[in-house]
């Protein structure tokens, strides 16, 4: 990632509807892993937010994504008092689908032709976790 990129990235998150993260090697400081996305929180009532996440290349596979993930759950719910995140996965995708079904993710369905992708309308998977899925697990 370039630093034009970066700057470009960075400037897309206000902190409060959209938050992005950088998942940062634990034992390569300089390695950026990959990244979280937090996107279009809502309070009130709803108290949830929508996951957007990938790993770099040279890091994919390893998971290293995995303890960024726990990280930034525990930050959604504790710090950001989230009620609930969700992640919504192109079928197929199984390394993501492994991913959130480690974090602790239930499938809750099916969102049809939900993203255009490529030019082309996409089926996407929807995965909800809970602050009370995350507080059982964790305690």
């Amino acid at each position: 990632m370039t630093r034009t990129e970066f700057s470009k990235y960075l400037g897309r998150y206000d902190g409060k509807s959209n938050c992005g993260f950088l998942v940062i090697h634990r034992e390569h400081a300089n390695d950026i892993v990959g990244v979280i996305n937090i996107n279009n929180v809502v309070r009130g009532a709803f108290q949830s937010g929508a996951l957007g996440y990938y790993a770099f290349s040279p890091h994919s596979g390893q998971g290293l994504m995995f303890e960024g993930m726990q990280l930034l759950i525990a930050h959604a719910f504790k710090k950001l008092r989230l009620h609930r995140l969700e992640a919504n996965i192109q079928l197929g995708n199984l390394g993501s689908i492994a991913l959130v079904k480690k974090c602790g993710f239930a499938r809750e369905g099916l969102s049809r032709r939900m993203l255009k992708i490529c030019g082309k309308w996409k089926d996407h998977e929807r995965w909800a976790i809970l602050a009370e899925d995350f507080a059982r697990r964790n305690s």
